[in-house]
């Protein structure tokens, strides 16, 4: 499936995954492809993607809004959570 995830100021991953796990308001939940059509609102957290040669890569989140469509998953995020917890997420 084609995945795009972004911010308001840069494009994080743009490209094939097998899988994608967002941290929803309902609790985290992974799509596949062939996933039902489903949009969510993201709270802060990790999005793990599994790209097609098996590399996993995580994405710290300060929460968003998903939409799956069509093997077409795009991820919009508020911003990236610092890896210094001391500072502010990107806006």
């Amino acid at each position: 499936m084609n995945v795009e995830i972004i911010t308001p100021t840069s494009s994080l991953y743009k490209g094939e995954a097998q899988a994608v796990t967002v941290p929803s308001l309902q609790g985290p939940f992974t799509m596949l492809e062939h996933h039902a059509p489903i949009v969510a609102i993201l709270e802060a957290g990790k999005v793990t993607l599994t790209a097609p040669d098996g590399q996993v890569h995580e994405f710290p989140i300060a929460g968003g809004v998903c939409e799956q469509h069509d093997n077409n998953v795009i991820i919009c995020a508020e911003g990236l959570l610092p890896s210094d917890p001391t500072q502010h997420p990107e806006p």
